[in-house]
């Protein structure tokens, strides 16, 4: 793919972002016309990349804190299930060794009556 084919693509992709950032919206302004005016020059160029660099490492940046933060939450959550199937797992065998001398106490109460 030429570089100008790669170059407007990246334009098109960078265009479908919700872009709230001032700087690279005029950038993002300014490129576009310029490819639909044919009036793309190398600095308006390298401008571009500076801005959708710099928009888009910061964006990397957060979402993977973001990431490392939601792992750390599920790794915490993961060990309360695992610590609450484990005292689920007594309960239930606390349950079946009373049950189990109940049961075994009901007969002999019906004997002495």
């Amino acid at each position: 793919m030429p570089a100008d084919a790669a170059f407007a693509q990246l334009v098109a992709r960078v265009g479908a972002f919700h872009i709230t950032n001032r700087p690279l919206a005029a950038a993002q302004r300014r490129v576009e016309d310029a490819l639909v005016n044919g009036t793309l020059d190398d600095g308006l160029r390298a401008g571009y990349l500076n801005e959708v660099r710099r928009y888009f490492e910061g964006f990397d940046s957060e979402a993977r804190a973001h990431l490392r933060d939601v792992d750390r939450r599920l790794e915490r959550t993961n060990q309360i299930v695992f610590n609450l199937t484990a005292e689920r797992g007594v309960a239930v065998k606390r349950i079946e060794a009373t049950q189990s001398v109940l049961d075994a106490l009901q007969p002999l109460r019906a004997q002495k009556s």
